[in-house]
Parts: C-alpha cells; structure tokens; sequence
C-alpha cells in the first residue's frame, strides 16, 4: 500500500481553471494540478529558485522538482497537441490565517 501523500501548501486556488485554444478544433482536455500550476507559478513567474520555491510550498526540493516537471510536462502537451487545460485537483491545502496542519500523530492517548 503506497504512502498517503504529504499536503503542498499554495497561496490560494486559481481564479482562471481553464484554458481552451481558439482557432482550431479542441483535441481533448488535460488537467493540470493546482500544486502544479502553484510550483509553476514559484518558479517561472515568480521566479524563485527550487530550494526556496520547495520551502514555501513546505516539501523538499527534490519533490518540488518532480511537481514542477510534471506541471510543465502537461502544460507542454496542452499547448503542442491543441488540448484544453483544465486546473483542478491534487494534494495540497491553502496557506493562509487559517490553516490547518495533519498532526502525525496523537499526543495524550
């Protein structure tokens, strides 16, 4: 049984979850993570290297790496194949005042 996936914290959900391509037949759809388009986000836009793009968004770099080649993977077939780009899904939690974090464990039992 495979290990439960540890939560990436991204700054918030994405106001924009879809982008279609105009001028040509839709060939299919392809979903890209919200982790994904946050690791995207970090490192291209924001333009934060891996070690600090990795501490906020609180997994370790070499899971920050895997991410953010499988968000431009998909984002690469998308754009080359004419798919539309739905972003939705995946493992993550917001980060924000309100957050909460799984324990690992349970403390007084």
């Amino acid at each position: 049984m495979p290990r439960p996936k540890k939560p990436r914290f991204v700054s918030g959900y994405p106001t924009i979850t879809a982008f279609v391509p105009q001028g040509m037949p839709q060939t299919g759809e392809i979903v890209l993570s919200v982790e994904g388009l946050e690791a995207l986000r970090l490192s291209d836009f924001d333009r934060f290297d891996q070690e600090t793009a990795a501490q906020i968004m609180e997994v370790s770099r070499q899971t920050y790496g895997r991410i953010l080649g499988e968000a431009r993977a998909t984002v690469s077939e998308a754009l080359v194949t004419g798919k539309a780009l739905r972003i939705e899904g995946g493992t993550f939690e917001m980060r924000g005042p309100h957050r909460h974090r799984r324990r690992r464990g349970r403390r007084g039992v």
